[in-house]
């Protein structure tokens, strides 16, 4: 997606040797007119597949994957990284390692909200190493709900997110795929969309 590489040029921090920050359009301060974009090209992509639910973890996929729901006019639900007084039943439950923060969290979706007869698309801000992903497979899985395919924003090709993926048998589409990081500058691979 040309819109995003060049906002990520132009807007996106390199930290370190393989650290993107973005927070100015994604991952604190939200542009919404891009983030509406990106849910009309995941719409466009899966228009077919008859999804029929949306499915991120809080905190920065929350946007993204709104914005794909109201594309697609279904609900968006977000697994919850910490359990609150409310959620006392049918909680659909994974554990996610999060190597930027270095944490695992048990993350959680009330089963009440998932069923077998639901196909599911899974939106998320970057895929690295795929455990964010991996987590949600597990948790749609356990409701019996059918991942159809694992949209990404922002991949890092050059990590093993997306293999592990595809080796569930589950299509990965990434609109942005960043081959490396060289010099302090970041090259990309051909998005999927």
């Amino acid at each position: 997606m040309q819109l995003l590489e060049e906002r990520i040029l132009t807007d996106g921090n390199i930290l370190g040797e393989n650290i993107l920050k973005v927070d100015n359009f994604l991952t604190h301060q939200v542009d919404y007119r891009l983030m509406k974009a990106i849910g009309k090209m995941f719409a466009q992509k899966y228009a077919e597949a008859g999804i029929t639910k949306v499915a991120t973890i809080e905190a920065s996929g929350i946007a993204p994957a709104v914005y794909a729901a109201e594309a697609m006019d279904v609900p968006m639900i977000f697994a919850k990284k910490h359990k609150n007084i409310t959620m006392t039943e049918g909680i659909l439950t994974a554990e996610v390692y999060s190597f930027t923060k270095q944490v695992t969290s048990t993350v959680s979706i009330a089963g009440k909200f998932l069923s077998k007869e639901d196909k599911v698309l899974i939106i998320d801000d970057f895929l690295a190493n795929g455990q964010a992903a991996k987590g949600l497979i597990e948790i749609i899985g356990q409701a019996g709900a059918q991942v159809v395919g694992v949209g990404i924003v922002i991949e890092k090709s050059f990590q093993d997110g997306r293999r592990l993926i595809e080796d569930m048998g589950i299509e990965v589409t990434s609109l942005a795929r960043i081959k490396n990081f060289e010099n302090g500058n970041l090259n990309f691979l051909e998005a999927d969309a």
